[in-house]
Protein backbone atom coordinates (compact mmCIF):
# COMPACT_ATOMS: atom_id res chain seq x y z
CA UNK A 1 0.00 0.00 0.00
CA UNK A 2 2.95 2.21 0.76
CA UNK A 3 4.58 1.61 -2.37
CA UNK A 4 1.47 2.28 -4.10
CA UNK A 5 0.64 5.42 -2.63
CA UNK A 6 4.76 6.41 -3.19
CA UNK A 7 3.46 5.38 -7.18
CA UNK A 8 0.61 7.83 -6.81
CA UNK A 9 2.29 10.92 -5.49
CA UNK A 10 4.73 10.28 -8.24
CA UNK A 11 2.20 10.10 -11.23
CA UNK A 12 0.45 13.52 -9.64
CA UNK A 13 3.86 15.21 -9.16
CA UNK A 14 4.73 14.58 -13.18
CA UNK A 15 1.05 15.67 -13.61
CA UNK A 16 1.53 18.90 -12.23
CA UNK A 17 4.70 19.38 -13.77
CA UNK A 18 3.01 18.60 -16.88
CA UNK A 19 0.42 21.24 -16.13
CA UNK A 20 3.21 23.46 -14.40
CA UNK A 21 4.90 23.68 -18.27
CA UNK A 22 1.82 24.28 -19.67
CA UNK A 23 2.27 27.90 -19.14
CA UNK A 24 5.61 27.69 -20.80
CA UNK A 25 3.74 26.30 -23.98
CA UNK A 26 0.55 29.38 -23.53
CA UNK A 27 3.31 31.99 -23.49
CA UNK A 28 4.77 30.76 -26.63
CA UNK A 29 1.65 30.04 -28.48
CA UNK A 30 0.12 33.55 -27.70
CA UNK A 31 3.13 34.87 -29.71
CA UNK A 32 1.83 33.48 -33.17
CA UNK A 33 -1.83 33.60 -32.34
CA UNK A 34 -4.58 34.85 -31.04
CA UNK A 35 -5.73 34.35 -27.23
CA UNK A 36 -9.56 33.18 -28.02
CA UNK A 37 -8.09 31.04 -31.65
CA UNK A 38 -5.95 29.37 -29.36
CA UNK A 39 -7.92 28.40 -26.52
CA UNK A 40 -10.44 27.21 -29.35
CA UNK A 41 -7.88 25.05 -30.69
CA UNK A 42 -6.71 23.52 -27.12
CA UNK A 43 -10.00 22.95 -25.45
CA UNK A 44 -11.42 20.97 -28.66
CA UNK A 45 -8.14 18.68 -28.72
CA UNK A 46 -9.07 18.38 -24.92
CA UNK A 47 -12.48 17.26 -24.96
CA UNK A 48 -11.88 14.77 -28.24
CA UNK A 49 -8.91 13.68 -26.02
CA UNK A 50 -11.26 13.10 -22.70
CA UNK A 51 -13.41 10.38 -25.33
CA UNK A 52 -11.33 7.60 -24.76
CA UNK A 53 -11.35 8.00 -21.01
CA UNK A 54 -15.42 8.32 -21.58
CA UNK A 55 -15.61 5.29 -23.00
CA UNK A 56 -12.92 3.26 -20.98
CA UNK A 57 -14.39 4.66 -17.55
CA UNK A 58 -18.27 4.31 -18.69
CA UNK A 59 -20.18 3.98 -15.29
CA UNK A 60 -23.37 3.13 -17.34
CA UNK A 61 -23.66 -0.31 -18.49
CA UNK A 62 -27.67 -0.11 -19.88
CA UNK A 63 -28.25 0.77 -23.45
CA UNK A 64 -28.40 4.28 -23.99
CA UNK A 65 -26.68 5.30 -20.78
CA UNK A 66 -24.04 7.29 -22.07
CA UNK A 67 -27.34 9.56 -23.39
CA UNK A 68 -28.93 10.16 -20.78
CA UNK A 69 -25.82 10.36 -19.16
CA UNK A 70 -24.73 13.60 -21.43
CA UNK A 71 -28.12 14.82 -21.05
CA UNK A 72 -28.09 15.17 -17.28
CA UNK A 73 -24.49 17.01 -17.61
CA UNK A 74 -25.83 19.23 -20.83
CA UNK A 75 -26.34 22.03 -18.38
CA UNK A 76 -23.86 21.54 -15.62
CA UNK A 77 -21.16 21.48 -18.57
CA UNK A 78 -22.84 24.71 -20.43
CA UNK A 79 -22.46 26.42 -16.97
CA UNK A 80 -18.99 25.26 -16.02
CA UNK A 81 -17.68 25.76 -19.55
CA UNK A 82 -18.67 29.45 -19.60
CA UNK A 83 -16.63 30.19 -16.27
CA UNK A 84 -13.67 27.77 -17.72
CA UNK A 85 -14.24 30.63 -21.08
CA UNK A 86 -13.62 33.77 -18.91
CA UNK A 87 -10.79 32.48 -16.76
CA UNK A 88 -8.90 30.95 -19.72
CA UNK A 89 -9.51 33.68 -22.08
CA UNK A 90 -7.96 36.40 -19.34
CA UNK A 91 -5.19 34.28 -18.19
CA UNK A 92 -4.02 33.30 -22.15
CA UNK A 93 -4.65 37.37 -23.09
CA UNK A 94 -2.86 38.34 -19.60
CA UNK A 95 0.08 35.42 -19.95
CA UNK A 96 1.08 37.96 -23.19
CA UNK A 97 2.15 40.79 -21.21
CA UNK A 98 3.49 39.10 -17.65
CA UNK A 99 5.71 36.03 -17.01
CA UNK A 100 5.01 32.08 -17.35
CA UNK A 101 5.94 32.09 -13.89
CA UNK A 102 4.22 34.90 -12.52
CA UNK A 103 1.15 33.60 -14.37
CA UNK A 104 1.51 29.84 -12.56
CA UNK A 105 1.41 31.81 -9.37
CA UNK A 106 -1.56 34.30 -10.06
CA UNK A 107 -3.39 32.07 -11.51
CA UNK A 108 -2.62 29.49 -8.20
CA UNK A 109 -4.64 31.83 -6.19
CA UNK A 110 -7.83 30.00 -7.06
CA UNK A 111 -6.67 27.74 -3.84
CA UNK A 112 -7.13 30.86 -1.57
CA UNK A 113 -10.00 32.24 -3.56
CA UNK A 114 -12.24 29.02 -3.36
CA UNK A 115 -12.95 29.14 0.21
CA UNK A 116 -13.18 32.59 0.87
CA UNK A 117 -15.80 32.54 -2.02
CA UNK A 118 -17.66 29.50 0.04
CA UNK A 119 -17.85 31.61 3.45
CA UNK A 120 -20.57 33.58 0.96
CA UNK A 121 -22.17 30.37 0.81
CA UNK A 122 -22.41 29.78 4.44
CA UNK A 123 -19.53 27.45 4.67
CA UNK A 124 -16.95 27.33 7.38
CA UNK A 125 -13.22 27.67 6.79
CA UNK A 126 -10.28 26.86 8.82
CA UNK A 127 -8.04 29.45 10.83
CA UNK A 128 -5.28 27.92 8.35
CA UNK A 129 -6.88 29.67 5.18
CA UNK A 130 -6.99 33.29 6.60
CA UNK A 131 -3.63 33.24 7.47
CA UNK A 132 -2.42 31.38 3.95
CA UNK A 133 -4.71 34.21 2.33
CA UNK A 134 -2.88 36.99 4.26
CA UNK A 135 0.58 35.48 3.53
CA UNK A 136 -0.25 34.96 -0.26
CA UNK A 137 -1.73 38.57 -0.56
CA UNK A 138 1.85 39.78 1.14
CA UNK A 139 3.49 37.47 -1.76
CA UNK A 140 1.12 38.64 -4.16
CA UNK A 141 2.28 42.58 -3.05
CA UNK A 142 6.27 41.47 -3.57
CA UNK A 143 6.04 39.73 -7.05
CA UNK A 144 3.33 41.86 -8.61
CA UNK A 145 3.43 45.54 -7.20
CA UNK A 146 5.72 48.05 -8.18
CA UNK A 147 7.19 50.75 -6.25
CA UNK A 148 4.68 53.11 -7.78
CA UNK A 149 2.05 50.51 -6.24
CA UNK A 150 0.48 49.60 -9.40
CA UNK A 151 0.05 46.12 -10.83
CA UNK A 152 1.08 45.67 -14.70
CA UNK A 153 -2.10 44.71 -17.04
CA UNK A 154 -1.10 41.14 -17.55
CA UNK A 155 -1.19 40.43 -13.43
CA UNK A 156 -3.95 42.07 -13.35
CA UNK A 157 -5.42 40.17 -15.72
CA UNK A 158 -4.30 36.70 -14.45
CA UNK A 159 -5.62 38.33 -11.12
CA UNK A 160 -9.31 38.28 -12.81
CA UNK A 161 -8.74 34.46 -13.86
CA UNK A 162 -7.74 33.31 -10.52
CA UNK A 163 -11.45 34.47 -9.81
CA UNK A 164 -13.05 33.08 -12.33
CA UNK A 165 -11.26 29.97 -12.10
CA UNK A 166 -12.18 30.00 -8.16
CA UNK A 167 -15.64 30.38 -9.42
CA UNK A 168 -16.15 28.05 -11.83
CA UNK A 169 -14.59 25.08 -9.04
CA UNK A 170 -17.38 25.83 -7.21
CA UNK A 171 -19.77 25.16 -9.67
CA UNK A 172 -18.33 21.74 -10.02
CA UNK A 173 -17.85 20.68 -6.49
CA UNK A 174 -21.36 21.29 -6.97
CA UNK A 175 -22.41 19.53 -9.98
CA UNK A 176 -19.89 16.91 -9.95
CA UNK A 177 -22.02 15.23 -7.02
CA UNK A 178 -24.92 15.16 -9.63
CA UNK A 179 -23.70 14.09 -13.36
CA UNK A 180 -20.97 11.87 -14.42
CA UNK A 181 -17.49 13.68 -14.14
CA UNK A 182 -15.94 12.78 -17.41
CA UNK A 183 -19.13 13.71 -19.46
CA UNK A 184 -19.02 17.04 -17.45
CA UNK A 185 -15.33 18.08 -18.62
CA UNK A 186 -15.95 16.98 -21.73
CA UNK A 187 -18.94 19.11 -22.00
CA UNK A 188 -17.45 22.11 -20.41
CA UNK A 189 -14.07 21.90 -22.23
CA UNK A 190 -16.25 21.68 -25.48
CA UNK A 191 -18.54 24.86 -24.69
CA UNK A 192 -15.56 26.83 -24.10
CA UNK A 193 -14.05 25.87 -26.94
CA UNK A 194 -17.15 26.82 -28.71
CA UNK A 195 -17.09 29.94 -27.26
CA UNK A 196 -13.72 30.85 -27.67
CA UNK A 197 -13.96 30.06 -31.60
CA UNK A 198 -16.79 32.79 -31.58
CA UNK A 199 -14.81 35.49 -29.92
CA UNK A 200 -11.98 34.98 -32.35
CA UNK A 201 -14.16 35.01 -35.22
CA UNK A 202 -15.33 38.43 -34.05
CA UNK A 203 -12.32 40.27 -32.51
CA UNK A 204 -9.09 37.84 -34.27
CA UNK A 205 -7.59 36.91 -37.53
CA UNK A 206 -7.12 33.08 -37.99
CA UNK A 207 -4.40 31.93 -40.44
CA UNK A 208 -3.54 28.79 -41.06
CA UNK A 209 0.15 29.52 -41.40
CA UNK A 210 0.02 31.50 -37.89
CA UNK A 211 -1.71 28.47 -36.51
CA UNK A 212 0.89 25.99 -37.95
CA UNK A 213 3.69 27.81 -36.02
CA UNK A 214 1.77 27.35 -32.46
CA UNK A 215 1.02 23.60 -33.49
CA UNK A 216 3.48 22.24 -30.43
CA UNK A 217 1.97 24.77 -28.35
CA UNK A 218 -1.74 24.24 -28.83
CA UNK A 219 -1.04 19.93 -29.08
CA UNK A 220 0.67 20.10 -25.37
CA UNK A 221 -2.08 22.39 -23.84
CA UNK A 222 -4.66 19.69 -25.92
CA UNK A 223 -3.02 16.60 -25.56
CA UNK A 224 -0.52 16.47 -22.86
CA UNK A 225 -2.11 18.99 -20.19
CA UNK A 226 -5.89 17.97 -20.85
CA UNK A 227 -5.53 14.57 -22.19
CA UNK A 228 -2.31 12.57 -20.71
CA UNK A 229 -2.40 14.66 -17.56
CA UNK A 230 -5.95 13.63 -16.76
CA UNK A 231 -5.25 10.26 -17.13
CA UNK A 232 -2.57 9.99 -15.10
CA UNK A 233 -4.49 12.30 -12.26
CA UNK A 234 -7.56 9.48 -12.39
CA UNK A 235 -5.12 6.91 -11.96
CA UNK A 236 -2.81 8.08 -9.17
CA UNK A 237 -5.87 9.77 -7.25
CA UNK A 238 -7.31 6.30 -6.61
CA UNK A 239 -4.15 5.39 -4.13
CA UNK A 240 -3.01 8.77 -2.89
CA UNK A 241 -4.16 10.56 0.05
CA UNK A 242 -6.03 13.70 -0.68
CA UNK A 243 -4.16 16.45 1.45
CA UNK A 244 -0.54 14.79 0.19
CA UNK A 245 -2.49 14.90 -3.43
CA UNK A 246 -3.63 18.38 -2.99
CA UNK A 247 -0.13 19.62 -1.48
CA UNK A 248 1.50 18.02 -4.64
CA UNK A 249 -0.96 19.58 -7.14
CA UNK A 250 0.11 23.09 -5.84
CA UNK A 251 3.51 22.51 -7.35
CA UNK A 252 2.07 23.32 -10.40
CA UNK A 253 3.40 26.84 -9.89
CA UNK A 254 6.70 26.26 -8.91
CA UNK A 255 7.20 23.95 -11.97
CA UNK A 256 5.52 26.39 -13.91
CA UNK A 257 8.12 29.31 -12.54
CA UNK A 258 11.11 26.85 -13.01
CA UNK A 259 9.72 26.34 -16.76
CA UNK A 260 9.99 29.86 -17.58
CA UNK A 261 13.27 29.96 -16.27
CA UNK A 262 14.55 27.47 -18.14
CA UNK A 263 13.14 27.84 -21.73
CA UNK A 264 11.74 31.59 -21.91
CA UNK A 265 14.72 32.67 -20.09
CA UNK A 266 12.72 34.52 -17.78
CA UNK A 267 13.84 36.17 -14.46
CA UNK A 268 11.85 37.10 -11.51
CA UNK A 269 14.31 39.16 -9.65
CA UNK A 270 14.94 38.85 -5.89
CA UNK A 271 11.30 40.56 -4.88
CA UNK A 272 9.49 38.58 -7.02
CA UNK A 273 11.51 35.26 -5.82
CA UNK A 274 10.81 36.34 -2.35
CA UNK A 275 7.10 37.22 -3.70
CA UNK A 276 7.09 33.64 -4.99
CA UNK A 277 8.21 31.84 -2.06
CA UNK A 278 5.51 33.59 0.34
CA UNK A 279 2.58 32.70 -2.26
CA UNK A 280 3.69 29.36 -2.17
CA UNK A 281 3.74 29.13 1.60
CA UNK A 282 0.41 30.80 1.51
CA UNK A 283 -1.20 28.19 -0.33
CA UNK A 284 0.53 25.17 1.09
CA UNK A 285 -0.73 26.49 4.63
CA UNK A 286 -4.58 26.79 3.16
CA UNK A 287 -4.11 22.97 2.71
CA UNK A 288 -3.75 21.91 6.72
CA UNK A 289 -6.40 22.29 9.06
CA UNK A 290 -6.10 24.11 12.15
CA UNK A 291 -9.09 23.77 14.41
CA UNK A 292 -12.39 22.36 13.14
CA UNK A 293 -14.50 23.38 9.69
CA UNK A 294 -16.88 21.63 7.73
CA UNK A 295 -15.37 22.95 4.44
CA UNK A 296 -11.27 23.40 3.43
CA UNK A 297 -9.34 24.37 0.92
CA UNK A 298 -8.38 21.04 0.31
CA UNK A 299 -11.57 19.96 0.15
CA UNK A 300 -12.76 21.75 -2.74
CA UNK A 301 -9.11 21.75 -4.37
CA UNK A 302 -9.22 17.89 -4.09
CA UNK A 303 -12.83 18.22 -6.02
CA UNK A 304 -10.45 20.24 -9.19
CA UNK A 305 -8.39 17.26 -9.11
CA UNK A 306 -10.77 14.61 -9.20
CA UNK A 307 -13.27 16.31 -12.29
CA UNK A 308 -11.08 18.71 -14.15
CA UNK A 309 -7.75 19.31 -15.29
CA UNK A 310 -5.84 22.42 -14.98
CA UNK A 311 -7.34 24.97 -17.59
CA UNK A 312 -3.26 26.49 -17.69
Amino acid sequence: MKTQRIKSNLLLLLTATIWGFAFVAQRVGGQYIGAFTFNAIRFAIGSISLIPLILFFNSSNKKNGHVKEFKEALLPGFIAGVFIFLGSSFQQIGITHTTAGKAAFITGLYIIIVPILGVFLKQRIGLNTWIGAVIAVLGLYFLCITDKLSISYGDFLELICAFFFAVQILLIDNFCKKVNNLKLAFLQFLVCSVLSLISALFVEKIAISSIMLAAVPILYGGILSSGVAYTLQIVAQKNAEPSQAAIIMSMESVFGSIGGILILNESLGSRGILGCILMLVGMLLAQFRIGKSDNSISESTNEKLKNENNYS
